[in-house]
């Protein structure tokens, strides 16, 4: 059939078109059908239907296909039924609890990758890999697979580090203190991280306060030669690409496949060449990992797939049932590591985790002696050669080096939490903290956000603020507080917590 082309200048992420149901039926495709469009070049595209949006005899190309297909929009394409790829009938085959060879596993990541497949087709293998968890050969190749189909990074000397934590825990900044500290120590250290999906801040949402994270591969690699570590965003480099198609899939479905996670991991660590990698593993109420043995067996996990992949793996199981610090938000967050880094001191939680697993990768990299490790990344970080690498990194990236915690200013609207009676803190939910965060506006308003006055364990008056709430905006300020209000996310009691007595007839 011969359309003429309407542009829709929308992206999608894949290779769709949009097709009148009219021509459609009269084509003999379905929704989630594929069709060949050929001008120059042949284009494979999934169909979407409408009824009055194109019209009969025009077909809609959204902005990858136009692109791709490099035309002009007056002109007139051929359209034709195509086969499915060959990797949606392999997610059937994985459905079915039969395992995938390694060829097979590279075909399905690189369509994955080439967005070959529709987000119904990989809904369904990441449902079939959630129930059906792949084999330790089939994880190594859907790792390998992961980093072959992007860019990767190769450097002349090493060794190379890396750092991850598996995440789940409020206020979480200590990459901003674990990267400057390793490479103070003559290490090279490229971290690239996420933005936040379901937090507070990432590690790119507060580095980005400070300075660019937008950058090419290449650029990742200059930029760590040169000053020795980074701290940029993993979404604009095309490392591990299919990591981040799959992820945006996981989101809605709330499950995070167990050979996924290994994947994800690991994937990213060997596309920047990393031979050794520390991974924080937080434990406890309110964390991804409930307990310690379900730590110590992804531990196991990750450290078997690293040694596959030809990295040195080592395994921190961090206590994770409180919030890191005492800020959650990406200006608080910064300010607070700033402040660290600055002074030497800080929050007794954010400044140990930050040596012990600064101090890992001392000792993995080899300019700590085993066990000496923490006492070298404190010594780094007091007598200031962390901050110096620093703001080394800041302008590196292009930020102000000069910047200090005093200049990190929080959003202007403001609201306390205080405590309901006198007594100590008994209990505090990580995940309400997060979503009073979220509903401040954090983490797109980098000014919003959690002030922790107080932790668990702590004692409190009444009338005494526990928690202050910052937001950018009045509105979400108003929003968030109400939210707080409903539920509180802090429990406060005395020591006594309740008098049963006796039942006696008087």
């Amino acid at each position: 059939m011969e359309l003429k082309v309407q542009p829709i200048d929308i992206k999608v992420g894949k290779y769709k078109i949009i097709l009148n149901s009219i021509d459609a039926k009269e084509l003999g495709v379905y929704e989630g059908d594929r069709v060949r469009v050929t001008g120059h070049v042949t284009v494979t595209a999934i169909v979407d239907f409408t009824e009055d949006m194109i019209s009969p005899g025009m077909i809609g190309l959204y902005h990858e296909v136009k692109e791709q297909l490099q035309r002009e929009w007056t002109e007139i394409v051929e359209v034709e039924p195509a086969e499915k790829p060959k990797s949606a009938r392999l997610i059937r085959k994985n459905m079915d609890g039969e395992k995938l060879v390694q060829e097979e596993i590279y075909g399905l990541v690189k369509d994955i990758v080439e967005e070959n497949l529709s987000e119904i087709e990989l809904a369904a293998f990441l449902t079939s890999t959630y129930i059906n968890d792949m084999t330790d050969d089939e994880t190594e190749w859907l790792t390998r697979a992961m980093i072959d189909t992007g860019e990767k990074l190769e450097f002349a000397k090493g060794p190379i580090m890396d750092k991850h934590s598996i995440g789940g825990v409020p206020g979480n900044k200590i990459s901003l203190l674990v990267v400057p500290i390793v490479a103070a120590n003559g290490l090279l250290i490229p971290k690239t991280s996420s933005r936040a999906i379901t937090g507070a801040g990432g590690t790119s949402d507060l580095m980005e306060i400070l300075a660019p994270v937008e950058f090419s591969a290449s650029q990742v690699k200059e930029m760590t030669e040169k000053v020795g570590g980074v701290l940029v965003w993993g979404g604009a480099t095309n490392i591990a690409p299919a990591d981040d198609k799959l992820i945006k899939v996981e989101y809605p479905l709330s499950i995070d496949p167990h050979c996924q996670l290994l994947a994800s991991i690991m994937a990213k660590k060997g596309a920047v060449g990393a031979e050794n990698v520390v991974i924080d593993i937080p434990t406890g109420p309110g964390t991804k990992i409930v307990n310690v043995q379900e730590g110590r067996k992804l531990a196991r996990d990750l450290i078997n797939l690293g040694d596959r992949l030809g990295m040195n793996v080592d395994c921190a199981l961090t206590y994770g049932a409180s919030p890191i610090g005492r800020t959650v938000g990406p200006a608080l967050e910064v300010r607070e590591a700033l402040k660290v880094l600055e002074t030497g001191e800080g929050p007794n939680s954010l400044i140990e985790k930050s040596m012990v697993l600064a101090g890992m990768l001392l000792e993995m990299g080899g300019v700590a002696a085993r066990g000496q490790g923490n006492e070298l990344a404190m010594e780094t970080l007091k007598n200031g050669k962390a901050l110096a690498k620093f703001r080394e990194i800041i302008e590196v990236q292009g930020g102000n080096p000069d910047v200090t915690y005093k200049d990190i200013i929080a959003g202007e609207h403001t609201a306390e939490i205080t405590a309901p009676a006198n007594g100590y803190v008994l209990e505090f939910k990580n995940k309400r903290v997060v979503q009073i965060a979220r509903l401040a506006g954090a983490p797109n308003d980098k000014g919003a956000g959690v002030l922790i006055h107080k932790k668990q364990g702590e004692p409190v008056k009444k009338g005494e603020p526990v928690l202050t709430i910052h937001a950018e905006k009045k509105n979400k300020l108003e929003t968030a507080l109400q939210n707080a209000q409903r539920d509180s996310p802090i429990v406060v009691e005395g020591m006594l917590l309740e008098r049963v007595q006796s039942f006696k007839e008087v």
